[in-house]
């Protein structure tokens, strides 16, 4: 812990350096005499450091910024991020392109989920604030907007600045909706930028594959989570973020359920779990049950595991990326329960908690054909036994659920 005359007495050296308080707290001693206090935390729910200037010495003492400090950690400890909501208190009352766009991000992120909402104010932070940020919004011209795209074009990241181009669309509008601009610029940008090739996740499709698939996932050689997370990715085909985060308070094993939070569109999902699925989660229960996460991280248990690791056994197994991906357990769900086996689209949406509407144009609903869903679940789960069982059986029934 640091003191009154210890900071006072603080001497510039070569290089800067610091002096430690508590609590993340330090003083940077400059090497032109200049004596900074620093907070260092990581934002709610991300691994990344973040540092928050809690003033200058002499101007701000010990005692003061130790309180700034606790203020800060109290907001953390709310899940809200000090260095954001200091710099939206400061943009408060202003017109500018960054103000009105932290607005509508402050309203739209309610509605969505974290991962989503954090790549948006990332790439507008990254990518857009640092060149128009502090411009009028209501003066901004399409080739302003047009010349901060075409940065994020130079670099090869094509999806990245139509997205971006989408997201300052939607301030624009906001903008006007609220009175502070005339019109949307970016509506002038479209066909402006070079288009995007459209990639989809490499999937295996074929039934007889797929058996090839399965049976390479159950001669898996690796740790026991990783295989039953491959084993799991087939019988749920849920997002592959979403299973690697998954935790055994969301999961009703006795009831046959997993209930979560999408990382997509922030929606209640359930997923029914077939009886192999159920079979596989109490053989890994003993192992990671008494943790929150079912596949907590190889360096850090108190993290799920990287999100490359179902791709990296993937390869190891022999499937390229041209081949198959984590993501590519969805394709080959969507395509075999409708082309194969003959399920309704709706419940293969459902299923794949796509944010599609019924025919009263009512919004996606967890629990809508949630018996059919069941049902639908068992079946696939009985089809892929079949399929893993003999590579020469390739079942090819159209069930009467249409």
């Amino acid at each position: 812990m640091l003191t009154s005359s210890a900071v006072a007495n603080a001497k510039p050296r070569a290089k800067p350096y610091k002096l430690t308080d508590g609590r993340s707290m330090y003083l940077l001693v400059k090497s032109d005499g200049a004596r900074w206090w620093r907070f260092d935390y990581r934002r709610p729910g991300s691994a990344k450091r973040n540092t928050l200037s809690l003033g200058v010495y002499p101007d701000v003492s010990l005692r003061q910024a130790r309180e700034r400090r606790d203020d800060a950690r109290k907001l953390l400890a709310d899940g809200i991020d000090p260095g954001e909501k200091r710099k939206a208190e400061s943009l408060a009352g202003a017109e500018t392109f960054e103000a009105i766009a932290r607005e509508w991000f402050a309203k739209h992120k309610l509605h969505w989920g974290k991962d989503h909402a954090d790549n948006v104010i990332e790439r507008l932070t990254r990518d857009v604030f640092p060149w128009i940020g502090n411009k009028a919004i209501g003066t901004l011209t399409a080739p302003e907007v047009l010349s901060v795209l075409r940065r994020v074009e130079a670099r090869g990241a094509l999806e990245t600045a139509h997205r971006e181009r989408a997201y300052c669309g939607q301030i624009m509008r906001y903008a006007v909706a609220t009175g502070r601009a005339e019109g949307d610029v970016t509506r002038d940008l479209r066909g402006a930028l070079s288009p995007v090739k459209t990639k989809h996740f490499a999937a295996i499709t074929d039934p007889a594959r797929i058996g090839e698939l399965l049976r390479a996932i159950e001669g898996f050689s690796g740790n026991l989570p990783t295989r039953c997370a491959l084993q799991l990715s087939a019988l749920t085909f849920v997002r592959p973020g979403e299973l690697r985060a998954a935790e055994w308070a969301d999961f009703d094993l006795d009831g046959g359920e997993w209930r979560y939070t999408t990382s997509k569109t922030n929606t209640q999902h359930i997923v029914p779990l077939a009886s192999q699925a159920v079979a596989i989660l109490r053989e890994l229960q003993p192992l990671t049950g008494s943790r929150p996460n079912l596949f907590p991280g190889a360096r850090d248990r108190k993290r799920p595991m990287s999100n490359a690791t179902i791709n990296a056994a993937l390869r190891r197994m022999g499937f390229d990326s041209d081949t198959m991906t984590g993501h590519g357990f969805r394709a080959m769900a969507r395509t075999v329960l409708d082309e194969v086996l003959g399920f309704r689209p709706e419940y293969i949406e459902h299923q794949l908690a796509h944010a599609v509407r019924d025919p009263l144009g009512r919004a996606y609903n967890r629990t809508a054909h949630l018996a059919e869903r069941r049902k639908m679940m068992q079946a696939w789960a009985d089809y892929l036994d079949v399929l893993r069982s003999d590579a020469k059986v390739v079942v090819s029934i159209k069930r009467k659920a249409r």
